[in-house]
């Protein structure tokens, strides 16, 4: 992905810019919709960023491409779906490229901006921040280490097809790394983890929260159609990001939403070893037994195995 290093030291920055403002929510009867705990959060920020950091010569550095496989290139091997990012101009490709990688900063930006702007958000601006972020993390890490990314999958971008463009422009490496479409995923987390968060501090907008998650597919059709523009992905490769995207956008917040359900997570480390702790509090016995023996009332006769 071009501008990849730029990208990391950019994320690493908005990492270390909510440690500035420590401030906590000055109405402790509030209710929260997550929970985060900072120094875990922090930890996985920070290790996920190295962790993608080292990824980036690794996929670069594929083998280059050779004249055999040129020769063997076949346009109709491809799905009627994707022969479209054949059909596009090579003139525009670099236009579409510095689009497509620059309208990212400033996207990326966005959350952190309406987290700061609205009034019921602002008081936890650290704590959403620190969550949107170790979302990008967790997409990151799986674009760059997942069975689905570049990684395990070794397909060609659209460019290598077009005799237009000069061989080496196209023999290099990093143009196996078709699927799947790293811009889009990006983007589509951020759009989907606006629309959620939004939604669950505003449970008052009901159904019409469907309408912020319709809209928030906008942006990632956008970055899809000018990544295929681009010619550095096809249509289907934008489809597999925007669903990777989709998930994560809408999981990690989720996920932080688990300490309602008496579940709690953290890290430990001892002689043994380091790593992370879940604990489940059975707050209500009462209804726990009640649901247990009410789904399985012979429970109290299971034989004894020795």
């Amino acid at each position: 992905m071009k501008g990849d290093e730029k990208n990391f030291l950019f994320i690493l920055l908005l990492f270390i810019l909510p440690l500035f403002c420590c401030g906590q929510n000055d109405s402790a009867a509030e209710i929260k919709p997550y929970h985060v705990n900072r120094i875990t959060v922090g930890v996985i920020i920070a290790g996920g960023s190295v962790a993608d950091y080292l990824a980036i010569n690794p996929l670069r550095d594929k083998p280059v491409i050779t004249q055999t496989e040129f020769d063997n290139l076949n346009r109709d091997e491809l799905n009627a779906f994707d022969r479209w990012a054949l059909r596009q101009n090579p003139a525009d490709r670099k236009m579409f490229q510095d689009i497509s990688d620059y309208s990212q900063i400033p996207f990326y930006l966005l959350p952190p901006a309406i987290f700061a702007i609205n009034k019921k958000m602002r008081k936890e601006w650290v704590d959403l921040t620190l969550m949107y972020w170790e979302g990008h993390t967790f997409t990151f890490f799986s674009y760059n280490y997942g069975f689905l990314g570049p990684r395990f999958q070794n397909r060609y971008r659209p460019v290598v097809y077009y005799d237009e463009i000069p061989v080496e422009d196209k023999n290099i490496g990093y143009n196996r790394s078709s699927f799947y479409s790293g811009h889009t995923a990006s983007v589509t987390y951020t759009s989907f983890f606006m629309a959620k968060v939004y939604s669950d501090y505003h449970p008052e907008l009901g159904a019409k929260k469907y309408l912020l998650y319709a809209a928030a597919l906008v942006p990632s059709a956008a970055m899809g159609y000018m990544r295929v523009k681009a010619l550095d992905h096809f249509p289907s490769d934008c489809m597999a990001g925007l669903l990777v995207g989709a998930v994560a956008g809408i999981a990690v917040p989720e996920f932080h939403k688990f300490h309602n359900k008496n579940i709690s997570l953290g890290m430990f480390s001892s002689p043994a070893g380091t790593g992370f702790t879940m604990r489940w509090n059975f707050a209500d016995k009462q209804k726990l037994n009640y649901n247990i023996t009410e789904r399985i009332p012979q429970c109290n006769a299971l034989p004894i195995l020795n």
